[in-house]
């Protein structure tokens, strides 16, 4: 991988054309990259290359461009310190201050699991996120179907991260940002949160993504064993019982202006979440139908 602006352990040498200096990086320290390879990377284990940047446009757009041009192998490991360019689900942008949250990109190659099954990996992706943050920072993260991680900041539900799939020549390159130091003043959106927002007992950086990344590993190796199978896998289980959507009346705005009105019952084994509508029937409504899921 050949991202722009890789950044080596020494954060002075981030320079000073924005104002920086080394006492800058007090309040939010920088990742430690030695580290982290030295604590994920080994042999017989899934993460083959680990790197962080300090700043690039987007670690998707970046792993992305890698993997089809054959020079990512599964495993590899693309962190940001700063995006200027990051991208969510229908390429909807957001940004977040430098070093504020764990903003990362992998690239996985599951090619003994069927094509068809690969639709899981968004929600495996959250799965593991929330299991990785509820152990490390001792918040419960839940997850809104089919892409976003919640946190809950003064009684509320609030969007602390988001998930997002592409595909990339065999394989499918998963990018997730989270949100983990953002104050009440950094926020994009009222609606927005961080998990030092949610009261978490830990938000140093280094800690919280080895045990993301462990927790994938983790999670990816029991699907892949199961054959991208779901249930199997207690994958399909797991999601069930974490995602706040489940059991509450949402609409589904469809393209072409176009909604569905139910109560969330459901993911069904390829992923798509069942809506029971007012007529009595359940409408499964897949995550690349979905322009917004909002309360009904």
């Amino acid at each position: 991988m050949t991202p722009r602006d890789a950044a080596d352990d020494n954060p002075a040498n981030d320079g000073d054309s924005a104002g920086r200096s080394r006492w800058s990086y007090l309040d939010r320290p920088p990742l430690n990259a030695t580290a982290l390879r030295r604590a994920l990377v080994r042999p017989g284990g899934l993460w083959s290359e680990v790197e962080v940047v300090q700043r690039t446009g987007s670690t998707n757009a970046d792993l992305v461009a890698a993997a089809e041009a054959g020079e990512a192998a599964e495993g590899a490991v693309l962190i940001a310190e700063e995006q200027s360019a990051a991208r969510g689900r229908l390429d909807r942008r957001w940004t977040a201050p430098a070093r504020s949250g764990l903003f990362f990109s992998v690239f996985l190659r599951p090619g003994d699991v069927p094509v068809a099954r690969w639709g899981w990996l968004p929600l495996l992706t959250g799965v593991a996120v929330a299991t990785g943050l509820a152990r490390s920072a001792g918040v419960d993260t839940a997850l809104k179907w089919p892409n976003d991680l919640l946190v809950t900041v003064d009684g509320q539900e609030r969007k602390a991260g988001g998930i997002l799939a592409e595909r990339a020549g065999d394989g499918v390159v998963m990018g997730v940002g989270v949100n983990v130091t953002l104050r009440a003043d950094e926020l994009p959106v009222p609606q927005a949160g961080s998990l030092a927002l949610a009261d978490a007992v830990s938000t140093d950086r280094d800690p919280l993504l080895r045990a993301v990344l462990r927790s994938l590993e983790d999670w990816y190796g029991r699907w892949r064993d199961a054959g991208g199978d779901p249930a199997a896998a207690g994958l399909q289980e797991a999601y069930a019982a974490g995602c706040a959507t489940l059991g509450r009346r949402v609409r589904a705005e469809l393209p072409g202006d176009r909604s569905l009105v139910g109560e969330a019952v459901a993911v069904d084994g390829d992923g798509r979440l069942v809506l029971a509508t007012e007529k009595g029937v359940q409408e499964p409504v897949g995550a690349g139908d979905i322009v917004h899921l909002r309360p009904a």
